[in-house]
């Protein structure tokens, strides 16, 4: 081999060189830029797949944050430690009520089973009920009320426990009213409202007619009656419907 093939030879070799010096970074780099392009592409389009899948239901919200379920622990009729995460994944509804309830209890109940039967073939639905009169209300009478109701959904959790525990979640941690009071039929009063949560343990509901959130259902009426005496509407049958769209979000 000749010196004028080596000089070839160098010469194709050094100018390989100075095009890896400036040209492979830049390659590179564009390659990189399109991978994170694409990476946030496909970011941009699961986003938009899931806020198409989000329901018209409105979260509920306390100085611009989305009020979620407090942290909870309880017993259920079955003896159980039931808390909050037992019911991640799951659409429920929340009531507080007592066993020995003379007046709106029995119709709340009456409206929970008949949702807890249209809704019976879906395992990602549940009903958490916190019993207001703990110290009557051991796990052994919340189980002998779930028979006698028909409570047939295994999300559906009867609880009991602390007192204080109990008060705080239903007036702090839901806003809805609970109290002792031995001037009422039956020595306790309280709301006849249920609380819709979703999949997330958000508070959700829908609107009413002049935009805003209705925040919680009525409970008493039932769809039968549509409307009681003072001519107020049910909500139950709303309830379904709105349970129906959190299930398919």
């Amino acid at each position: 081999m000749n010196k004028k093939t080596n000089y070839s030879y160098i010469g194709i070799a050094f100018i390989i060189l100075v095009f890896g010096i400036l040209f492979v970074p830049k390659i590179v780099d564009r390659i990189s830029d399109g991978d994170i392009s694409r990476q946030e592409s496909r970011s941009d389009q699961k986003a938009a797949i899931e806020k198409t899948r989000l329901s018209d239901l409105v979260f509920i919200e306390n100085n611009g944050q989305k009020r979620k379920v407090p942290e909870f622990s309880f017993t259920n009729q079955d003896g159980k430690q039931i808390t909050n995460k037992d019911y991640e994944g799951k659409v429920y509804v929340i009531e507080f009520f007592f066993t020995s309830c003379p007046t709106i209890c029995p119709r709340m109940n009456s409206n929970l089973i008949q949702i807890q039967n249209t809704f019976k073939d879906f395992e990602d639905f549940g009903v958490a009920s916190f019993t207001i009169n703990p110290e009557t209300d051991t796990p052994e009478v919340l189980k002998t009320y779930a028979e006698n109701y028909g409570v047939t959904n295994p999300n559906w959790h009867l609880m009991t426990g602390d007192k204080d525990a109990i008060y705080k979640l239903a007036n702090e941690g839901f806003y809805i009213y609970a109290a002792e009071n031995p001037d009422v039929e039956g020595g306790f009063e309280h709301s006849g409202n249920f609380a819709l949560i979703d999949k997330n343990g958000f508070i959700r509901s829908r609107k009413d007619e002049h935009g805003n959130p209705i925040i919680y259902y009525r409970g008493i009426i039932s769809e039968e009656e549509q409307k009681d005496d003072d001519g107020v509407k049910e909500q139950i049958s709303a309830l379904k419907q709105d349970i129906k769209k959190l299930l398919n979000e």
